[in-house]
């Protein structure tokens, strides 16, 4: 049976195996899937203990998305772009890269929200591995205008000349802002700080969004609710980040399997699962 892991640190919170094993068997693959916990000055080690036992490949968490970005001999555009990876797959001929989180966050805003990106204006907030993630599908989507809000502009304005090549094939609009400093009424705000872990304000001010603006927070559970709070007292749609979550699974599992896995039922079934706990 093929083995897969979550790698991170922590990792015992993480949802993936859940989520995976509803993949499997839906798909019928035989595979099975588990937490890796790594030691944070460890990371390699433990991963290439893994894949020498027998692995097949593995997802990243945080904190090791870019060290697992290093660790790939070859990567797709998309981790390229992001400079970090959440997804490992352990070829014989070299380990292979992506990241499909940016996938995953389209994936759930235009297939479970319901809300085509074409022609829409997006604020990205933060400037971290987070947003560096989802940028390039965000403009490969479509977005009319992205906007990048970091508390340090000069991290913001990094990832937009990392990704002004491809806005302009695609005409996006890029522009580095402060959190101060990010517009008005956009059509959708995502927060990709660490701001709803650690229980902190709400980063941007509420000018930024407008009655029906999609407003995504990419944690879940209690961690969100307070985003989601805000959304909700300014005519917003909150959103959190479960359906993300689901989604980049499932794009990982693409990956490695060579099948993409339907993904409704099982995130059905975890909202199910986590609001019963």
């Amino acid at each position: 049976m093929d083995r897969y892991v979550v790698a991170g640190n922590p990792v015992e919170h993480s949802q993936s195996p859940f989520i995976h094993a509803h993949f499997a068997e839906a798909t019928r693959e035989s595979m099975e899937y588990g937490r890796l916990l790594c030691p944070l000055d460890a990371f390699e080690a433990a991963v290439r203990r893994f894949a020498d036992e027998g692995g097949r490949g593995c997802n990243i968490t945080v904190p090791f998305k870019f060290d697992a970005y290093k660790l790939a001999k070859r990567r797709s555009q998309r981790a390229e772009l992001a400079q970090a990876a959440n997804v490992l797959r352990f070829d014989a001929d070299g380990w292979f890269g992506d990241n499909t989180d940016g996938a995953g966050l389209v994936g759930d805003i235009e297939g479970n929200a319901g809300m085509r990106l074409t022609g829409l204006r997006v604020l990205l907030i933060g400037a971290g591995g987070a947003a560096a993630g989802v940028m390039g599908p965000l403009i490969d989507a479509g977005a009319a205008q992205l906007v990048i809000a970091n508390r340090s502009v000069d991290k913001a304005k990094a990832l937009v000349e990392r990704h002004r090549e491809l806005a302009r094939a695609k005409n996006t609009e890029l522009r580095a802002a402060t959190l101060t400093d990010a517009g008005d009424a956009f059509d959708v705000v995502v927060n990709a700080t660490a701001t709803s872990l650690t229980g902190a304000a709400i980063p941007v001010e509420a000018r930024v969004l407008r009655p029906g603006t999609l407003a995504l927070d990419m944690m879940y559970g209690p961690a969100a609710q307070g985003f989601l709070d805000w959304a909700a007292a300014h005519r917003a749609i909150g959103r959190d980040g479960l359906g993300m979550l689901v989604e980049q699974a499932a794009e990982a599992f693409l990956v490695w399997r060579g099948l993409r896995p339907p993904t409704g039922t099982v995130l059905a079934a975890l909202r199910q699962q986590l609001a019963g706990k």
